[in-house]
């Protein structure tokens, strides 16, 4: 086990001494010219010997190799890596040597969440091609069911910004990068989410929920992806949470705390501005000298103005037309 992890951990990229597609190209063209030319001009031994030259150079066009930019070709020669090619150009390597890129049979990878049926978390169409792209891409993971560390269902889904620097790791570490990407970042998602609660449950609290702070909640999602990628030679750009909302089955609940909250939270502001407001009116009165009142009559303004200020509805005022005594 130790003599395999060992193997495993020895492949790194190598780059391959590339030589020009065209100057190839144009040898081997030339090579079987001069070829055919031999077999009318010279003859004899030629009418074996050419066929065989115009065979070997026409499996040496199979050596040619065309890489766009932001693309990446790992070749490998026998079953044994060969190198990687990261340029783009038109170049010439061994004809032997073969593209490798396990993903690209399976074209757009499709990860089904088990838990979730009928929720698919789907990665971009990639075209069927052994090369590999260092483009940056978006993945969307979509929404799928976690608990809060509160136990709380909510549904969350977030998409990820990624491109591949290592295509050598992509390709031999993990057998499809583009579904070993989908799987980890279902699963970093599940992990962070447990961490911290939807909503902050008292006032006075300062820590992180994933509805008031979900930047530093997707920050900390893309450190701990970028940890689980990076032996398949991936890097993510960021993540960014697209959907938060508590399940179905307790979002009418939860829906009716928090209007609670907000009322109550309304009614100590009125409160306090009416107290203010009231104790304001005494004291301007008492400055003054408007009238004077003893405690008895403080306290039935203090309820009238309280009630005034305080109450849903417009009061109905009655005019005291007799003494204030």
């Amino acid at each position: 086990m130790n003599e395999q992890n060992a193997i495993f951990k020895n492949i790194e990229e190598k780059a391959l001494k590339l030589i020009s597609g065209w100057i190839a190209l144009i040898a081997i063209l030339g090579v079987i010219v001069a070829a055919i030319a031999a077999i009318f001009v010279v003859g004899g031994a030629f009418f074996v010997i050419a066929p065989v030259v115009v065979l070997c150079a026409l499996i040496c066009l199979a050596g040619l190799k065309i890489v766009n930019p932001n693309e990446a070709v790992v070749l490998t020669l026998f079953g044994k890596y060969y190198g990687t090619i990261k340029r783009e150009g038109f170049f010439f390597v061994n004809p032997f040597s073969g593209a490798y890129n396990p993903s690209a049979a399976k074209g757009s990878a499709m990860h089904l969440n088990p838990k979730e049926k009928g929720e698919a978390t789907t990665m971009p169409k990639l075209p069927v091609s052994k090369k590999i792209s260092t483009k940056v891409m978006t993945f969307t993971n979509e929404k799928q069911k976690v608990n809060d560390i509160l136990g709380n269902p909510i549904v969350i889904g977030a998409i990820v910004i990624w491109r591949v620097t290592d295509p050598t790791k992509a390709v031999f570490n993990v057998d499809d990068y583009n579904e070993f990407l989908s799987t980890q970042c279902d699963s970093t998602i599940r992990n962070i989410t447990r961490l911290y609660p939807y909503d902050i449950l008292d006032d006075g609290s300062e820590e992180l929920t994933l509805r008031g702070s979900s930047i530093e909640i997707a920050n900390s999602m893309e450190k701990e992806l970028q940890t689980r990628v990076v032996e398949a030679g991936l890097e993510i750009e960021e993540v960014r949470i697209t959907h938060l909302a508590y399940s179905d089955e307790i979002a009418a609940a939860m829906l009716q705390r928090q209007q609670a909250v907000a009322i109550i939270a309304a009614r100590q502001k009125i409160v306090e501005g009416a107290v203010g407001m009231v104790k304001m009116a005494l004291q301007q009165l008492d400055d003054e000298g408007v009238v004077v009142l003893d405690d008895e009559r403080k306290a039935a303004m203090v309820s009238n103005l309280l009630v005034v200020l305080c109450g849903d509805k417009s009061p109905q005022p009655i005019v005291n037309s007799g003494s204030l005594y």
